[in-house]
């Protein structure tokens, strides 16, 4: 077998794997994994290596680590309460660098926070 013939082999069978994983966890209430495993006519030490192995592959195709984001202390005087006719406006830190404004808040996502901050520092 040629090696993309074997690592579509993998593929297939991994995910037929991955499907009776999410079926025995779904078994019904009061069967255990060893009745499970009878009625499907797989070992229990079979069915947890077949978990074991898919839970290897999937940590394996996790995107690489982020690193971690610092958190920077802010006094808490900066912090201020707006509202505006209507719209409540979250406490949170008001940012303006070079006439872009954003009001962050513990609610804002950081995807959308860092997309800002890449706009300002490509826009300067």
């Amino acid at each position: 077998m040629n090696s993309a013939t074997t690592a579509a082999a993998v593929q297939y069978r991994l995910k037929e794997w991955a499907a009776q994983i999410r079926e025995c966890q779904n078994r019904p209430a009061g069967m255990s994994v060893v009745d499970w495993c009878a009625s499907h006519g797989i070992t229990k030490a079979d069915y947890y290596y077949r978990l074991r192995r898919v839970r290897q592959v999937c940590l394996e195709n996790l995107p690489p680590e982020t690193p971690a984001q610092q958190i920077v202390p802010v006094n808490t005087c900066i912090l201020q309460q707006k509202t505006q006719s209507g719209s409540g406006i979250q406490q949170g830190l008001s940012v303006s660098v070079n006439g872009f404004f954003i009001h962050v808040t513990e609610s804002t996502p950081m995807p959308l926070l860092a997309a800002v901050l890449k706009v300002v520092r490509n826009a300067q």
